[in-house]
């Protein structure tokens, strides 16, 4: 049920791009209306929102749409890229790297008692147009970021399955 409401809000997200949507000509209650509750929401400072929502516990994109003060909706962006990748810097705090990614998959996400280290990891579409996989690193008692890494699904060992090319098309 939830890969299917997972691919109804990707389809309606991409059908408010492609639909004569103008940003500003949606309200974040009407996209609430069309996608449910995003899985994460913030204030920004100009008095809009950010809205996450991820395209399901494997998907390769992370939506992020904004609005203005006004409850408009100014943009929709994909965060799981290489650029938003590189902004994530040692000692970030767990909420800056969730406010730059959006949440990470639940049941990727690991402790590791003998290094106190936790482990955020991601899905997404590298520059090859290959399934890939973004990790964040995290301190287990400062919870400050510690390091990134990011490979390949084919490269980790991942790629059981044959070649997966075809689900990152863009």
């Amino acid at each position: 049920m939830r890969a299917a409401a997972t691919l109804l809000a990707a389809v309606l997200l991409a059908g408010c791009a492609g639909s004569g949507a103008l940003p500003g000509s949606l309200t974040v209650t009407e996209l609430e209306q069309r996608l449910g509750a995003p899985a994460m929401r913030w204030s920004e400072t100009d008095g809009g929102e950010t809205l996450a929502y991820p395209e399901g516990p494997q998907g390769y994109r992370t939506w992020f749409v904004r609005s203005d003060a006004s409850g408009h909706v100014v943009a929709r962006d994909n965060v799981l890229v290489a650029a938003q990748f590189a902004k994530i810097q040692p000692q970030m705090r767990e909420e800056d790297v969730l406010r730059l990614l959006g949440p990470p998959v639940p049941h990727w996400v690991t402790y590791f008692k003998a290094r106190d280290e936790l482990v955020w990891e991601w899905r997404y579409c590298d520059d090859w147009n290959e399934p890939a996989r973004f990790d964040v690193m995290f301190d287990g008692r400062t919870r400050r970021v510690r390091s990134t890494y990011a490979a390949s699904e084919d490269l980790r060992g991942l790629n059981w399955f044959g070649n997966f090319r075809g689900w990152c098309s863009r």
